[in-house]
């Protein structure tokens, strides 16, 4: 569940935008302490951060400034400013994206959902393994380690279990691992997936993750 911290001093827009999130399954956050927003960041260590430019005690502009000094979290400037260069100065800043107020839920969270999807997905794609629950995916190897235990893993287990762990926290179907699998050459029909499944969920298992895979009925796997 990706963490959101949300830096705006109108505490009806910061609600609206938390319940909103809320639904959403985020993990929203809003800020209280105007004068001690990088403490809160620290501690929250947040995945995206909506940033309003007209803040109390410094401007938004100020703690963009701050964060990339140690961060490099995407931030979505969110502003009733509408001059160019407020757009062009938050960018320059170490902005990723800006909204103008007044502004539609629905785009927000098509920015936000976009903003995190290029930031963490693509980024754990390059890595050399995925991790999740403490359980690491070792690419290079093709096998998982939980704790001080390793388990090998066959080919079509590795695919349907990377697929899952890469898009983990929604719902993959069983037509979209099999279409997987059949992309990459290895072929797999119905049957053949429910036994792959079931004898992954057999080695998390023997692991102590009897419940890292949730079946979905009618709908597919997913790892929460």
């Amino acid at each position: 569940m990706y963490k959101v911290m949300i830096v705006e001093d109108d505490p009806k827009i910061s609600h609206i935008i938390y319940e909103h999130l809320k639904k959403w399954k985020y993990e929203p956050f809003e800020t209280n302490d105007f004068e001690n927003i990088e403490r809160q960041f620290l501690a929250l260590k947040p995945d995206l951060v909506l940033l309003d430019i007209n803040l109390p005690v410094y401007d938004g502009f100020y703690w963009c400034n701050k964060f990339r000094q140690f961060s490099k979290v995407p931030i979505i400037f969110i502003s009733s400013r509408t001059e160019n260069m407020d757009i062009v100065m938050a960018m320059n800043m170490g902005g990723d994206d800006f909204i103008q107020k007044p502004f539609s839920l629905e785009v927000l969270m098509a920015k936000c959902n976009a903003i995190l999807r290029r930031t963490y997905t693509y980024q754990q794609e390059d890595k050399d393994y995925l991790e999740h629950k403490d359980l690491i995916l070792n690419v290079s190897k093709g096998n998982i380690t939980y704790r001080d235990c390793e388990i090998d893993l066959t080919k079509n287990e590795f695919q349907i279990l990377f697929l899952l762990m890469k898009k983990k926290e929604s719902i993959v179907t069983r037509d979209e691992l099999m279409q997987e699998l059949w992309e990459s050459e290895n072929f797999i029909d119905d049957n053949t997936l429910t036994v792959n499944i079931a004898r992954i969920r057999k080695k998390l298992a023997d692991m102590g993750l009897s419940d890292f895979i949730e079946t979905k009925k009618r709908q597919g796997y997913i790892i929460p």
